[in-house]
Formats: C-alpha cells, sequence, structure tokens
C-alpha cells in the first residue's frame, strides 16, 4: 500500500489504510482502528474509498474482550481497552472526505443496494501519509436520511467524553460548531448529498484489501 509513484494523489483501485487514533493524550500515538479500503476517487476536492463487506478490520475491545458498546457508559472510556481483527459486518460502505472538513461522509445501504442513510462521522481533519490516511474521532455524529430528515447521533458518548477527560471544553465547543456547519450543509442540501453517490457501486475487479501485518506503523505524515 504506497503512494502513487510522483503523485500525492492515490489512483482508483489502489488500497490504503483508514485509520483513527486513540483520544486521550497517551493514545494519540497509537492506532485503535485501522480499515483497508480502496480508493475511489482521490482529486484536491475528495477523496472517497470504499470499505468491502468482509473486510478485515482492527477495532477497540475492552482488555476483556468485551464490546465496547456493551460497556456501560460510566465505564466506557476508562476501562481498559486492547484491540482485535474482526472482519466488517453487512454492507459495504462508502467513504468521503474533503481535505479541510473536520468530518467524513459514510453511504449505508441495505441488501441489494437499497440505499440507508449517509452518516456525518465528526473527527480531525485527515492527516495522509503514504500508506493512507489517519484521523481522531470525535464521538458525536449525524445521521441523515433520503427523505432529507436528519438526527444528531451519540450525543451521550460526546458528553461522556467531556466528562472523562477526552475533551477539553475548548475542543468540544469546536467538534459541536462543525456539527453544526454539517447541518447547514444537510439543510441546504450541498455536497456530498446533492452528488448522487447514492447511485455509485464499486467496480467489480477490485478484490477486498488485505489488512497487513503493520498496520498500526508510524509514518511519516504528509500534508492533508
Amino acid at each position: 500500500m504506497t503512494a502513487t509513484a510522483g503523485t500525492q494523489r492515490w489512483a482508483p483501485g489502489e488500497q490504503i489504510l483508514w485509520r483513527y487514533r486513540g483520544n486521550a493524550p497517551d493514545q494519540r500515538a497509537q492506532v485503535h482502528i485501522c480499515r483497508p479500503v480502496t480508493v475511489v476517487q482521490d482529486t484536491d476536492d475528495l477523496l472517497a474509498v470504499w470499505m468491502a463487506p468482509g473486510t478485515e478490520c482492527v477495532k477497540p475491545v475492552l482488555a476483556d474482550g468485551t464490546q465496547v458498546h456493551d460497556e456501560p457508559l460510566a465505564t466506557r472510556y476508562t476501562a481498559p481497552r486492547t484491540t482485535v481483527r474482526a472482519r466488517w459486518f453487512g454492507t459495504g460502505v462508502l467513504k468521503l472526505a474533503r481535505p479541510a472538513d473536520p468530518w467524513s461522509v459514510w453511504l449505508f445501504w441495505d441488501r441489494g443496494w437499497e440505499f440507508r442513510s449517509w452518516y456525518v462521522n465528526l473527527e480531525e481533519p485527515r492527516i495522509r501519509w503514504s500508506g493512507g490516511i489517519d484521523s481522531e474521532d470525535h464521538f458525536l455524529d449525524i445521521s441523515v436520511y433520503p427523505d432529507r430528515s436528519w438526527l444528531w447521533r451519540d450525543e451521550d458518548e460526546f458528553a461522556q467524553a467531556q466528562r472523562v477527560g477526552l475533551m477539553d471544553a475548548a475542543r468540544a465547543k469546536r467538534v459541536r460548531r462543525a456539527g453544526q456547519d454539517a447541518v447547514a450543509q444537510i439543510r441546504a442540501w450541498g455536497a456530498p448529498f446533492s452528488d448522487g453517490w447514492e447511485n455509485w457501486r464499486p467496480d467489480p475487479r477490485w478484490s477486498v484489501p488485505e489488512l497487513p501485518a503493520d498496520w498500526d506503523r508510524t509514518p511519516a505524515h504528509t500534508a492533508p
């Protein structure tokens, strides 16, 4: 998984890693989510990638093996954690990210390519490196539906992250403002919601990317 020779852009069909680092100050150098994806489009304006069904990913779990979302909210972010390899369940996910946006937009389908929803994942603007992109999740999210309705997601986790010190007041304010900017875009039905990505389909020749042994390597980062 390397960048295209002679350019900072990846070509359609190349396979890269979409990663998130930990939120705690002592974990921000550690990758705790890693998803191999296939590049759909990579331009100055937009990075679009496809995560195929069944892709082997890395995700966080509690040290005793408990799934993170099965842990009570009060201890969800303070209980010791580790990472495990697991297959992505369900249908695939198309992820869209504009370089400066503090969010990415994910598209979900039900079986038979019945479009379900967009998901606005609030996060740090992504940092590019030769093998992919790195970001940090900001807990708060937004679901958007084909009828143009929308709703906030994970506000309880966003509040809990602040209570346990994973996000200070200044950062929380920036994240909420980013969410409001995303909502303004939803209400105006701007890109990418109006761009027809829900009609996109992956190239049938693409193989499912493999998770490399060095998925957590520390890269020399480049520009967003």
